[in-house]
């Protein structure tokens, strides 16, 4: 018997799906966070996208500590359908970067938002009570996650209306700079969020993301925070998640 398991911590309210993704060519496992009073009604909800769905409901299969989606959730009866994806292990990187780094590779997240786009987002409006439009279909995540979430904002503006980006891996490539650059205009709402501590450039490469747009976006649908203190890790993004979905979905 192995004493040194960990115990599962995710909420009565979390489910698990397998689907498989033509577009990256694998099986992804999927967690489904349902709101408290999902099966008492036929109401239809709004819908997150989560990457990283490994470290956000359940201490056992996070890398290093939960986001504690559910439990935050539940605490302010959100009527809200998170869906969290597996990240592709070593794969990660790759599919969580649209651009290619010179040190650590990347560069294949077209294909993996065409999953969640083309294939995830179809079964889940199928088979969920769910609010399908833009305003209703948020996208989020952290580092590399965060650099997506907002890459696929970009790219989709018709699918994600909403954005929570977390600490987000701009330095990973300048072309996400010339994207923002080259994109007339923004509609979507977004939440920024980074700690002081992450990194000696990541205050100043969110702020240099922000300059920019500044001219696309109405300023009103962009909040920024910086976390004093804040580093690079799951106990930052779970302590700030509450404040971030709120303000979103306010």
């Amino acid at each position: 018997m192995n004493t040194n398991a960990q115990e599962h911590t995710f909420s009565k309210n979390v489910s698990v799906f397998t689907i498989n993704s033509p577009e990256l060519e694998t099986d992804k496992k999927i967690w489904v966070y349902l709101p408290s009073d999902y099966k008492e009604n036929e109401e239809r909800y709004p819908v997150i996208y989560m990457h990283d769905g490994q470290n956000l409901f359940d201490t056992a299969s996070s890398f290093s500590g939960e986001w504690r989606i559910d439990e935050q959730l539940d605490s302010l009866q959100a009527k809200t359908i998170v869906i969290g994806i597996e990240h592709g292990g070593e794969k990660r990187i790759d599919e969580l970067t649209p651009y290619v780094n010179e040190k650590y590779g990347g560069g294949n997240a077209d294909k993996y938002l065409d999953f969640i786009v083309s294939t995830l987002k179809p079964y889940v409006d199928e088979h969920f009570h769910t609010k399908t439009d833009k305003d209703n279909t948020a996208i989020f995540g952290s580092s590399v996650g965060g650099l997506v979430s907002f890459y696929a904002v970009l790219k989709y503006p018709n699918v994600f209306g909403k954005a929570g980006i977390f600490s987000p891996s701009f330095w990973f490539s300048e072309s996400i700079y010339d994207l923002a650059i080259n994109t007339p205009r923004i509609t979507s709402k977004l939440y920024f969020m980074c700690g002081d501590h992450e990194s000696t450039e990541m205050v100043q490469d969110l702020e240099r993301m922000l300059e920019i747009l500044h001219t696309k976006t109405d300023n009103k649908s962009i909040h920024k925070k910086i976390v004093h203190n804040g580093r690079h890790n799951e106990t930052l993004w779970s302590k700030e998640f509450t404040e971030a979905y709120t303000w979103l979905f306010e």
